[in-house]
């Protein structure tokens, strides 16, 4: 197992007590997913978790960052903040922090549009 290996199953640890934990590589990091919501993502070895509108300043207070990459020459920034540092000692401590992402993650599905929702490959999966 490599150490980024150990890094994602450490996350998932971290995560389990809210859900199904799954991770899924993406974008040179990974996805990771609790009960099928996208919850968190890793990148340059951080776990970063979902923050909304709502939740971003409890992050922010915290003093966590924010997650930040170059696209085509300028920084773009996305909704995900680096978990406080504590946090990332045991599932407990991670706990309120990533029922704040799964929060969020609940809030950005319930805004998608209808139409949006019927573009989804499970929305158009047939029924058994």
């Amino acid at each position: 197992m490599s150490p980024a290996d150990g890094f994602v199953t450490h996350c998932l640890e971290l995560l389990a007590p809210l859900g199904v934990a799954r991770s899924r590589r993406m974008f040179g990091g990974h996805g990771l997913y609790v009960d099928e919501l996208f919850v968190a993502l890793i990148a340059f070895e951080r776990l970063y978790l979902k923050a909304d509108e709502q939740t971003r300043p409890q992050f922010e207070a915290a003093g966590c960052s924010p997650f930040v990459y170059d696209g085509k020459g300028r920084s773009v920034t996305l909704g995900y903040y680096t978990a406080p540092e504590e946090a990332m000692e045991s599932p407990a401590l991670m706990r309120p922090w990533a029922r704040l992402a799964l929060e969020a993650a609940l809030r950005a599905r319930a805004a998608k549009t209808p139409a949006a929702q019927a573009r989804s490959p499970k929305a158009r999966a047939p029924r058994r």
